[in-house]
C-alpha cells in the first residue's frame, strides 16, 4: 500500500477515536489527566445538548404555536360574521374547524415537555367563554337593528384581546427563556475552551509530539466552532465550520449547524423576501398591515396585478419574465419613493401580484406615477412586431388561437379614510373584490374604495364601491 495510502488512514483512524482515547495512546501516565478532561467535557457538551434540546422541544413550538392560536381566534371571529351575513353551513363548518385547530395547537404544548408553568388551561377557559359570545352573537352580529348588536360585539372584542394579550404573555416567557438558555450555553462554552485549553497546556509538559498533535486537532476544531460562532452571530447563517472529526468535537459541530439551520428558519420568519425582487412577502405584508390597522393609523393599502403577464411569461420565456417582474417591482418601490411619505411599505406576494401601504393622501399620486412608468416601460419589453401590432399571438386552453393584449396594470386601492376597517384581514379581501372589477377593463387603471361607515351598513358590498379611473398611459 502507498505510504500516503497508510498515513491517510492512520490519520483517519485517528479522528475517530475519543479525546480520551487519543490522549491514551500519547501518553500512559496522562490517564488520570484525560480522565478529567474527557469528564468535564462530556459534562459541558451534555449541559449543551440539554440546552439546546430544551430550546428546540419546548421554547420554540411554544411561539410557533402561539402564531397558530392568534390566527385561530381571529378566523373564527371572520367566519362568524360571514355566518350572519351567508347562514351556510359550509361557513359553519369552517367555524368549528378553526376552533378545533385552537384546541389541537393547546393540547400538542400541553404534551410539550416543561410546559406546566403555561397558562394553557387559562387559554382553554377563555376560549370556551369566547366561542359562547361568538354562537349567542350569531343571532345579532352586523345586525344593526338589534339592541344586543354593540353589547355583544364590545364583548367578542374584549375577550379576543384578553385572550391575545394571554398568548403574548406566554410568547415573551418563551423568548425570555430562549434568551437566558442561549446567554448559559455561550457561559458553557466559553468555561469549557478555558479550561480544555489549560489542561492542553499541562499535558503539553509531559510529551510535546503527543499533546502537539492532540491539541491541534481538538483546538483547531474549537477554533473553527469559535469563529463560525462568530460568523452566526453575525448573520451569516448557511456558514458551516469544515470539522472532519467523529468524536465529541464532531458531535457538537453537528448540534451547531443544527442550530444554525433553525435559527435561519427563524431568521426567515422575520425576513421574509421574495428570492427574485427582494421584497417582504406575505408574512411581512400581513404583519405590517395589521400593525397599522390595530394602531388605528391613516392608511391606503394598494394591491397591484399585471394584467397578461401569463401569455408574456408563455411567450418570451421565464428568464425575460423575470425581468419583467423586476421593472415592475422597480417601478412600484420608485413610485413609492417619490410620492409617498418616509414610512411607507411595498411587497411583493408573490407572481406578478404587488402591495404598497401609504397614507389615503399619497395614494393617487403614487398609482398615477406607477401607470404611467409602467406603460411607458413595459411595451419595450416586446419585440418590436408584438409592439408595433398591440398584441401578442397565443393559444388558450382550448387550443384556439387568440390575441393577448399588451400588458397593463391594475390597482386596488382600500382606505381607512371615510370609514373605520378593524380587521386587516378584511382589508385584503376588499382589494381583492376591487381588483377584479379594475381587471375587467382594457386599460393601466386604479380603482379606490369610497364607501362610508354608513354606506357599510346598509348596502351590500358591491353596491358601496366608487372606481376613480386614471388617464389611459403611453401605449406602444
Amino acid at each position: 500500500m502507498p505510504q500516503h495510502g497508510v498515513l491517510r488512514n492512520a490519520f483517519s483512524y485517528f479522528l475517530r477515536i475519543r479525546i480520551a482515547g487519543k490522549m491514551l495512546v500519547g501518553y500512559i501516565s496522562m490517564l488520570a489527566l484525560i480522565f478529567i478532561i474527557s469528564v468535564f467535557a462530556l459534562i459541558h457538551l451534555d449541559q449543551l445538548n440539554r440546552i439546546n434540546k430544551s430550546i428546540l422541544q419546548t421554547d420554540v413550538p411554544v411561539l410557533e404555536a402561539s402564531d397558530k392560536m392568534i390566527e385561530a381566534l381571529l378566523a373564527q371571529e371572520l367566519y362568524a360574521q360571514r355566518y350572519v351575513i351567508l347562514r351556510t353551513s359550509e361557513i359553519l363548518k369552517l367555524f368549528w374547524e378553526r376552533s378545533e385547530e385552537f384546541n389541537q395547537v393547546l393540547e400538542s404544548i400541553l404534551k410539550l415537555p416543561n410546559t406546566q408553568h403555561f397558562p394553557i388551561i387559562r387559554l382553554q377557559a377563555l376560549h370556551q367563554e369566547y366561542e359562547r359570545i361568538l354562537i349567542r352573537g350569531m343571532d345579532y352580529i352586523g345586525n344593526p337593528t338589534s339592541s344586543f348588536s354593540n353589547d355583544i360585539e364590545n364583548k367578542i372584542k374584549a375577550q379576543q384581546e384578553n385572550i391575545i394579550s394571554v398568548i403574548k404573555k406566554m410568547t415573551a416567557s418563551a423568548q425570555k427563556e430562549v434568551n437566558q438558555k442561549t446567554a448559559q450555553t455561550s457561559a458553557i462554552g466559553g468555561t469549557a475552551f478555558k479550561l480544555v485549553a489549560f489542561f492542553c497546556g499541562a499535558g503539553f509538559i509531559f510529551s510535546v509530539a503527543a499533546t502537539f498533535l492532540i491539541t491541534r486537532n481538538i483546538s483547531g476544531a474549537i477554533k473553527k466552532l469559535k469563529s463560525a460562532t462568530q460568523k452566526i452571530s453575525e448573520g451569516d447563517f448557511d456558514h458551516r465550520p469544515k470539522i472532519q472529526n467523529k468524536d465529541e468535537l464532531g458531535d457538537l459541530a453537528q448540534a451547531f449547524v443544527m442550530m444554525a439551520e433553525r435559527l435561519k428558519q427563524l431568521e426567515e420568519r422575520f425576513l421574509d423576501t421574495n428570492p427574485l425582487t427582494r421584497l417582504p412577502g406575505g408574512v411581512t405584508i400581513e404583519n405590517m398591515l395589521k400593525q397599522r390597522v390595530d394602531n388605528a393609523l391613516p392608511l391606503a393599502f394598494g394591491l397591484v396585478d399585471v394584467d397578461n403577464f401569463k401569455s408574456y411569461n408563455d411567450r418570451y420565456g421565464y428568464a425575460k419574465g423575470n425581468d419583467f417582474l423586476k421593472t415592475t417591482a422597480l417601478i412600484i418601490e420608485e413610485a413609492v419613493n417619490k410620492c409617498g411619505s418616509g414610512d411607507d411599505f411595498v411587497g411583493h406576494i408573490g407572481g406578478d401580484d404587488f402591495v404598497f401601504i401609504t397614507s389615503p393622501d399619497h395614494f393617487e399620486p403614487i398609482c398615477k406615477y406607477i401607470i404611467e412608468c409602467f406603460d411607458n416601460t413595459i411595451p419595450e419589453f416586446y419585440d418590436p412586431t408584438d409592439r408595433k401590432r398591440g398584441h401578442i399571438l397565443g393559444e388558450n386552453r382550448q387550443g384556439q388561437k387568440v390575441a393577448f393584449p399588451i400588458a397593463t396594470i391594475s390597482i386596488a386601492v382600500v382606505t381607512n379614510q371615510k370609514r373605520k376597517i378593524d380587521n386587516h384581514i378584511r382589508i385584503g379581501e376588499i382589494a381583492a373584490e376591487i381588483k377584479e372589477h379594475a381587471k375587467s377593463l382594457p386599460q393601466s387603471i386604479y380603482v379606490s374604495d369610497q364607501r362610508s361607515k354608513s354606506a357599510d351598513k346598509s348596502a351590500p358590498d358591491n353596491n358601496l364601491i366608487m372606481f376613480k379611473k386614471s388617464k389611459p398611459g403611453k401605449k406602444s
